[in-house]
């Protein structure tokens, strides 16, 4: 994978690791990279500005409002301009000042006005990065969508050891060539994938329904994860408040039936996600009128199964998904569970939460999911917003369809 014609912003932050910026633009302009850079205040302290416009070949920008350059306005148009923004190193001070938002210089304004993807190399004393303020920043910011590298063990300019030291520059190259390789491969694909998210509501009469407690935001930020990587989803979805951005495609449905049709008419796809919490059964009869209380007959009741919509898009033989993966809610007794499941669904994977947790899960932000593949493999997403745990999901279904294709091809 070429990183030729690539447009990468740096950032440099102040640290002492400041100065293996420019091995990186070194490797990077190697590669026919273009690179702009960005110095801030405290990174001019350990990095030039004339070594900095000598590598990259192009002006160094340090002052958000520069009179030669003020028509640009330089925090829009250069975070327009890239296709990346790396940030090295990124001080705990830096992490401090994105989790709150704050545009107090370029750097910041153009990280708070950019809709590109965010690359963080933390680079700082061990005790600094495992300090709980730093730890729950990493958490928020992972939240945000920004990525991370980072960091790794060894010996710290201040002479202690331990997690702290910055990625070296081959490891950031090949981090690039990694993403890149994913961006443009999903690109010349054109991958299609569909999720299913919320409950589905199954009628007694007009005004009294069966359903869950399912919000639906797992399939949500999932539908959007996807969509971030390049990947054309539709989300089809139950009765929810979330707000749904317009640039994602969505059908709303409100009965099991509703969302079975809507499947249909999405297939084929290379991905299924079926995250919605579908109600098992429904009524045999629909009452046209409200039920008189006096007229409830609750023994007398029936109730027919609903169609398993895993277990069609999973079985389907003329257009099964290249990787379909479910959702397993269970009480008790997880992993036996969920496995059961993911053998009688026949799916490739299953990421399985515990909802009798009240603070994950159902009516949550925060979701733990096991993931477990139909090979045996177990891994723990641990406890995180449920925007954080789509991001890991949308990483995991990605390489399971790159696996897919080379596998066919």
């Amino acid at each position: 994978m070429t990183l030729k014609n690539k447009k990468i912003l740096i950032i440099i932050g102040g640290g002492i690791a400041a100065y293996k910026s420019l091995d990186v633009i070194r490797l990077l302009r190697k590669e026919k990279v273009e690179v702009k850079a960005i110095l801030t205040k405290s990174g001019k302290e350990f990095v030039t500005p004339l070594s900095l416009t000598t590598l990259t070949k192009s002006k160094t920008y340090e002052n958000i409002f520069d009179k030669n350059s003020e028509a640009e306005i330089d925090h829009i148009s250069l975070s327009r301009w890239a296709d990346l923004i790396i940030v090295l190193p990124t001080t705990a001070n830096f992490m401090s000042k994105l989790t709150i938002g704050k545009a107090e210089d370029l750097a910041t304004t153009v990280l708070l006005a950019s809709n590109k993807d965010t690359l963080l190399i933390p680079a700082m004393n061990v005790r600094m990065w495992l300090h709980k303020a730093t730890q729950k920043n990493l958490k928020t910011l992972q939240d945000f969508g920004y990525l991370f590298l980072g960091p790794e063990k060894g010996e710290m300019a201040c002479g202690e050891f331990g997690e702290g030291k910055m990625s070296s520059p081959r490891q950031i190259y090949e981090f690039l060539k990694n993403y890149f390789y994913k961006k443009n491969l999903v690109k010349k694909k054109k991958w299609k994938a569909l999720v299913t998210t919320g409950p589905t509501r199954e009628y007694i009469d007009p005004v009294r329904y069966i359903s869950n407690e399912s919000s639906g935001k797992q399939g949500y930020e999932i539908a959007i994860a996807l969509s971030k990587l390049g990947i054309k989803t539709t989300l089809i979805a139950g009765p929810s408040s979330l707000v749904i951005p317009k640039s994602l495609n969505v059908k709303r449905i409100t009965s099991a039936d509703e969302m079975l049709n809507e499947v249909k008419k999405a297939l084929p796809v290379d991905l299924a996600v079926c995250a919605a919490a579908v109600t098992d059964i429904k009524p045999a009869e629909k009452k046209k009128n409200k039920i008189k209380k006096e007229n409830l007959k609750l023994k007398k009741m029936n109730f027919v199964q609903n169609n398993d919509i895993l277990e069609y898009v999973s079985k389907n033989n003329k257009c099964r998904p290249r990787i379909v993966a479910g959702f397993s809610a269970e009480t008790e007794n997880l992993t036996k569970n969920s496995i059961s499941k993911m053998k009688n669904k026949h799916c490739d994977v299953i990421f399985a939460n515990d909802i009798s947790q009240k603070d994950i899960g159902f009516n949550s932000d925060y979701n733990k999911i096991s993931v477990i593949d139909k090979n045996g493999d177990i891994k723990i997403i641990p406890k995180n917003k449920k925007s954080f745990i789509a991001n890991k999901i949308a990483e995991i279904l990605l390489n399971k369809l790159l696996v897919n294709d080379r596998n066919i091809n």
